[in-house]
């Protein structure tokens, strides 16, 4: 699991927030050290535990609600969820809350439901964009070549933040498909204020209205050198075009 974190390239675009924290905490792990131990670092508002600490048969989110404890394996997947909680502990905690409240009112089913699926969603695959209104209209309307090629200049004054474990833990080996789930925020935000802002606009009914768009993240300007290239998103594969609206 260390040498996992071995092939962590700290130099890419997209972990530029969290390479300050997370470069010399996953050279800890690379040394010998459990992911569970050195997360634990001054001001975490929880306490990470290794994976056996889980109960057998309780909710993973449920133990976290009642014991402010996060069970930690060793890997990629759960070093990053340790390193979005330090960097967002107020809208992490928000997602628990949110979790856990639905596991009060509907227990724990064999399938989750709606709004359980959409909080899991974005704890394990938002994006979070602060863009011009212009970028975001041709996200949504999913106009790639308006999006990427004429609406270029408008990155530069665009920032995209990755929120979810599994989307940074997908890009540690980049494949040209990982799509983000894009969640939209006030382009006015400082990036000190992000948490604080997003720990409050989240609900369990927003989330369950599925107010993401999706976004192939490689083919943010300056995040992957092939995208310089317009063809780069000639791939209806991947950059799919918009679905037909059925005729009346």
């Amino acid at each position: 699991m260390a040498s996992e974190l071995a092939e962590i390239d700290w130099a890419v675009p997209w972990l530029a927030p969290y390479r300050a924290a997370g470069e010399p905490l996953a050279q800890q792990v690379v040394a010998g050290c459990s992911c569970s131990d050195i997360l634990n670092v001054p001001a975490t508002p929880v306490r990470f535990v290794p994976q056996a600490e889980l109960p057998a048969g309780m909710a993973y989110e449920q133990f976290i609600f009642e014991r402010q404890r996060v069970p930690t394996r060793d890997g990629l997947h759960d070093f990053f969820n340790g390193l979005v909680w330090l960097h967002f502990p107020q809208t992490k905690r928000r997602l628990n809350q949110l979790q856990a409240a639905q596991i009060a009112a509907d227990g724990v089913q064999a399938v989750r439901g709606p709004v359980r699926d959409a909080i899991t969603v974005f704890d394990e695959n938002a994006a979070l964009l602060q863009a011009p209104e212009a970028l975001w209209e041709a996200m949504m309307a999913r106009d790639w070549p308006r999006l990427f090629l004429d609406l270029r200049p408008l990155w530069a004054q665009t920032r995209l933040t990755l929120f979810g474990h599994a989307l940074l833990e997908k890009l540690v080996r980049p494949r040209k498909a990982i799509t983000a789930h894009v969640y939209r925020m006030p382009q006015d935000l400082a990036p000190a204020a992000l948490d604080a802002w997003l720990a409050q606009d989240l609900s369990a009914g927003r989330l369950a209205a599925k107010p993401f768009v999706p976004l192939p993240v490689l083919g943010v300007p300056g995040w992957w050198p092939a995208n310089a290239a317009p063809d780069f998103y000639a791939d209806v594969q991947v950059f799919r075009p918009p679905r037909a609206t059925p005729a009346h």
